[in-house]
């Protein structure tokens, strides 16, 4: 057995039920393969079983009292995957869906992701099963005060600083910060996504999804393609996707669908970004609202009928394993040429596959969708200067990492006899700095 199967094969008896974990890890040991050949010393040292292994797992008990005066309790995790190259750093997701395994693909693919942007930052997340859907801004306040009442403990500016994820906005983020502010009586850049008036960084909220298209449009460059004139369909309809819609329309594209998780709209004649804008961020309500305004749209319910509609390029920017194989056939025969994924891990391995044999752009997740925590790196120098860069000097920047990201995974790619795959390039290139820095700190 060779030495990726043995690990691969470890991973799964000593993480059962851990699908999504599974399926990070066998993603990224399999683009190895080329890397163990030429580096034989990671076997003898035991890299990838280090790697595999998460540096510290928390998990704790949210108690909370809703409207009716009746106590909930919630489960919270904080998963420190890996801080060879800095800090943990990684979001919080608030989801019924959250589970232990969840948190720790995230944080294995945040650990490669944060090596990506070249920044000084390791990898981690967090979250919990609580639903803010619904819930007052009271209930998600005294929700949020209970977790960071734990929460508290393990973190630091210098330890481990989460950022906002699916269910963690400002309004979260705000919540939490208070709390922590309030307990350890310090003004600290410990969380980012926070509000400009407070420490936080501008260009934060529009990051994963401007840093999405940047990315897509280096890789469509290099291939002598453009935004100008295509069409486009995006999946999901929260940060990711809503800047991301904004970001295609400047560089001359046209969305024309966007989703949540009860359906989708299709607006033949380009979806109005100021309209999904105060629908998702000002009434904070479903997508299907879009067509109140807009009868020449049609909103459909279920979601994944999305990847049907004709388009040029797709970007799922909503949650894991979206987009799968039928519906990537679908993408395929319909003559998209390229995939961006703006969510973690949206498209199923046989999806990936699908469009690598077609010869379709892609773009993954840990490559393309690294402009967050990009911008939360930067949030953090800004606070550790107490200064505050422009929305243009943070884009600016942003623009640059995006680039960078993009040139190191395609000479990864490369280098290594996998020309055009960013899968494997990406996986290689952040895995070669995280390597690195492992080997030289010794075995920790």
């Amino acid at each position: 057995m060779s030495y990726i199967s043995s690990v691969m094969e470890e991973v799964v008896k000593r993480n059962p039920n851990e699908p999504e974990f599974h399926q990070a890890v066998k993603e990224v040991l399999e683009s190895l393969a080329p890397v163990m050949e030429k580096h034989p010393e990671f076997e003898k040292l035991g890299l990838l079983e280090r790697l595999v292994e998460p540096e510290r797992q928390i998990m704790f008990r949210v108690p909370w009292v809703d409207d009716n005066g009746k106590v909930q309790v919630n489960r919270g995790f904080r998963v420190q995957y890996n801080s060879a190259i800095g800090p943990y750093k990684g979001g919080l997701r608030f989801h019924p869906s959250v589970y232990l395994g969840i948190i720790k693909f995230l944080g294995f693919e945040q650990t490669f992701k944060n090596s990506l942007t070249g920044l000084p930052i390791g990898g981690a997340k967090g979250g919990s099963d609580f639903d803010p859907k619904g819930k007052s801004d009271e209930e998600v306040m005294r929700f949020c005060q209970s977790f960071m009442t734990e929460l508290y403990r393990h973190i630091g500016p210098d330890t481990d600083v989460p950022a906002g994820d699916i269910g963690v906005g400002g309004r979260e983020i705000g919540y939490l910060y208070g709390q922590y502010k309030k307990i350890r009586n310090a003004f600290e850049g410990v969380l980012t996504g926070k509000g400009p008036a407070w420490g936080g960084s501008l260009a934060r909220t529009e990051a994963t999804g401007y840093g999405l298209c940047y990315f897509v449009d280096e890789m469509i460059k290099a291939k002598g393609k453009s935004f100008k004139d295509a069409t486009v369909v995006i999946s999901g309809s929260g940060n990711v996707a809503v800047y991301a819609t904004q970001k295609v329309q400047e560089l001359g594209g046209k969305v024309v669908a966007l989703s949540d998780s009860n359906g989708y709209i299709y607006d033949p004649n380009g979806i109005n970004f100021d309209t999904v804008k105060r629908i998702k961020e000002v009434e904070r309500k479903r997508i299907k609202e879009y067509v109140t305004a807009h009868p020449q749209a049609e909103y459909t319910e279920g979601s994944t009928g999305i990847w049907g509609i004709k388009c040029d390029i797709a970007l799922p920017c909503a949650t894991q394993n979206e987009l799968d194989e039928s519906s990537a056939q679908k993408l395929v025969d319909n003559g998209c040429w390229a995939v961006g994924e703006g969510a973690n891990m949206p498209s199923t391995p046989e999806a990936i596959e699908v469009f690598l044999k077609n010869k379709v752009l892609f773009a993954p997740a840990k490559a393309a969708n690294a402009g967050g925590v990009a911008t939360s790196a930067l949030e953090m120098s800004q606070n550790s200067m107490r200064y505050a860069w422009t929305f243009e000097e943070v884009d600016g920047k942003l623009k640059g990492i995006m680039a960078d990201i993009y040139k190191k995974a395609s000479a990864a790619a490369k280098e290594y006899g996998h020309e055009d795959n960013l899968v494997v390039g990406a996986n290689i290139a952040g895995f070669l700095k995280v390597a690195t820095a492992m080997l030289n700190q010794g075995i920790i």
